[in-house]
């Protein structure tokens, strides 16, 4: 957000080409531009109205009998004036704050330009995946990479957790209506062993482990999101100020809000774990059995507080500690640049890792990996400086990145380890946080109900 208002100042053509490329209102950029330059206008009259006010009082002292009297009417007058002016002032500054904070993020200039996420640009393979043959035309004509051809597709995820017993959809959307769902027995292992795995490998990086809290105020939530788009996808807490998080990301994003920061104290780097709450609500049609979107489910998260020129080095250092973990799981996935018209207001730049569902024959969203420069930062009021006390040198940068969302991390193992049995292979590096659990899985997960023909 400091990047636009700085951009509105010294070079609008910066704010007015991003605008264009999300195909965004123009409007609002020059109605900013307009209001910026009203301000400094009325800010330049209220500092020379103040600088006479000022120079004034200091004649006073030598002053006496009716020159006197003049200069003090001339100085309420002048005080009036002031008084007047300030309301403009701010009420000119509260509507260019507002305008300023409805102005998506300034993009990268390497985000790629399109209409939705269909024309998101691949950038990279990793992993031989097994391609059913009744796939196997289309994923050649779209993937540039090596694959395995199967005969035919593994029992999909979204019956696999029902059919094999490892989950209850049906009693859930009694009790709690659709995208709920009973994790049981094996795959609550497997849940907690993906959130240790990912917290292992992320405290060993040097992040400090974070459980925040699961509600918000609305101030807060305003910080890191446009609240009117966000509010659909958000529970809110019926009479009181209090919304459910969607991400850990939010409540880390709001953790130093209002504080400044000191240069020799970053980056600072967290890993939230929490449930998500998503209401989801503009999902209709998709994905509506299974596990794979659903309205709670647990997530480690990444996030990271840093100088404004470390951040695109941070942002490709989040992206190899993702596919540092997805690549431990061993399930094929592509990295994927995500365009302009599929990148949301906050984030300048964005990647998605997308792995290989065999019975959907698709890649499908992992892992979101953002960064929100200052964006988030200004709204919050996060700035740096040198040591505290001292001035503020600007606002910090933010960025976010899944690490693993395990519902959906799970989806992706039921199907790329599928054995012909119904079987599920546990990756190996998740084994090791499951050994010493009596009643835990060890290799396998084992269907407890007859394997779907």
């Amino acid at each position: 957000m400091w990047s636009i208002l700085k951009s509105l100042r010294e070079n609008p053509k910066i704010l007015i080409d991003s605008q264009k490329k999300r195909d965004g209102d123009l409007e609002i950029v020059e109605r900013a531009i307009e209001l910026d330059k009203k301000w400094r206008e009325m800010r330049y009259q209220l500092d020379k109205l103040r600088h006479e006010r000022n120079k004034i009082s200091r004649e006073m002292k030598n002053l006496k009998g009716r020159e006197r009297e003049k200069a003090m009417k001339k100085a309420k007058e002048i005080a009036s004036m002031v008084k007047s002016k300030e309301k403009e002032l701010k009420e000119l500054e509260n509507e260019l704050n507002e305008v300023l904070l409805s102005i998506p993020n300034i993009l990268h200039d390497s985000v790629p330009i399109g209409r939705d996420d269909s024309e998101n640009v691949a950038i990279k393979y990793w992993g031989k995946p097994k391609v059913p043959k009744v796939f196997e035309e289309e994923f050649r004509r779209q993937h540039g990479c090596e694959y395995e051809v199967i005969e035919k597709p593994p029992v999909p995820h979204a019956d696999a957790v029902e059919v094999f017993g490892l989950a209850d959809i049906e009693r859930a959307g009694k009790v709690s209506g659709s995208r709920f769902y009973y994790l049981l027995d094996d795959l609550i292992w497997l849940d907690f062993a993906l959130i240790t795995y990912a917290l292992d490998y992320l405290s060993k990086k040097g992040f400090k482990i974070v459980s925040p809290p699961y509600m918000m105020k609305r101030r807060a939530y305003e910080g890191v999101t446009t609240f009117d788009d966000f509010e659909e996808v958000i529970y809110k807490v019926e009479d009181e100020d209090l919304y459910l998080i969607a991400t850990s990301e939010h409540p880390i994003a709001a953790m130093h809000m209002d504080e400044v920061l000191e240069e020799k104290e970053l980056p600072l780097l967290y890993a939230g774990v929490s449930p998500c709450f998503r209401k989801e609500a503009g999902a209709h049609g998709k994905d509506t059995k299974g596990i794979f979107r659903v309205h709670q489910f647990n997530k480690v998260e990444q996030f990271i507080f840093c100088l404004p020129e470390q951040s695109w080095d941070w942002h490709e250092k989040l992206l190899e500690n993702v596919e540092d973990l997805w690549q431990g799981l061993e399930i094929p996935y592509r990295i994927v640049n995500i365009c302009t018209g599929d990148i949301g207001i906050v984030a300048a730049k964005k990647y998605d890792l997308e792995v290989w569902m065999p019975s959907q024959g698709k890649y499908r969203e992992m892992v979101s990996c953002s960064n929100c420069t200052d964006w988030q930062s200004y709204r919050l009021n996060i700035r740096f400086a040198e040591e505290r006390g001292k001035p503020t040198k600007g606002f910090v940068h933010t960025l976010n990145s899944t690490a693993i969302a395990t519902t959906r991390a799970i989806t992706a193992i039921i199907e790329n380890f599928q054995e012909e049995d119904g079987r599920i292979r546990i990756p190996k590096v998740l084994r090791k946080y499951l050994e010493n659990i009596d009643s835990a899985p060890k290799d396998y997960i084992v269907p407890k109900m007859k394997k779907a023909e």
